[in-house]
This record gives C-alpha cells, sequence and structure tokens, in this order.
C-alpha cells in the first residue's frame, strides 16, 4: 500500500504549493473520528492514483498556520492543489466515488 506522509508547515509550500503534479492534502488530527474512517479511503486513492496525484496529510492540531491561512474550520477536510491553486475543497466524511468524482477531472 502507499505510503501517505503528513506534511509540516515547514514543507507545505515546497511539497504542496510548489508541487508539479497535483496534491491532494488531508487535515486531520488524531482524536477525529470521522478523520478515522475516511482514512482507508484516502489511502486506496493515494495507491490508485500513485504517479499523478501526491496525498498527503496534515496534522491540525500540529499545524494551526496552515489551518488559519486555508480557512479550515472542521475536519476532515481534503484539498486538492494544482500549480498552487485549491481546485476542489471537501469537508467531513466523503464517500470513495464521490472524492474519487471530484478530484479526477484535474488529474
Amino acid at each position: 500500500m502507499t505510503d501517505v506522509h503528513y506534511v509540516t508547515e515547514a514543507d507545505f509550500q515546497e511539497e504542496v504549493v510548489g508541487s508539479s503534479m497535483p496534491v491532494l492534502v488531508d487535515f486531520t488530527a488524531t482524536w477525529c473520528q470521522p478523520c478515522k474512517m475516511i482514512d482507508p479511503i484516502v489511502k486506496q486513492l493515494a495507491e490508485e492514483w500513485d504517479g499523478k496525484v501526491k496525498v498527503v496529510k496534515l496534522d491540525a492540531d500540529q499545524n494551526p498556520n496552515i489551518m488559519m491561512q486555508y480557512g479550515v474550520m472542521g475536519i476532515p477536510t481534503l484539498m486538492l492543489f494544482k500549480g498552487g491553486q485549491i481546485k476542489e475543497r471537501l469537508t467531513g466524511f466523503q464517500p470513495k466515488d464521490k472524492l474519487a468524482a471530484k478530484v479526477t477531472p484535474h488529474v
């Protein structure tokens, strides 16, 4: 299974905004039950999109400046960045087909 690594405030600009490929960011927290529910879906999509979309996680509690910068008020929130711009934003648990439908047009 593809490993989904965490980004932080220190490397967000380079890993996400400056990425040459689209990046799906999963804003999450260890205590968040819906985040735990969506985690296997995010990992499946990371595997299916390997080489086409970079999938990363960002811990909401450890990166408050990024949360504020992008106006993330609830988690889980998934954002698709392409060319440094937010192309899609989904908040709350979403089924796999809905997530894929939102991201696929940008791949």
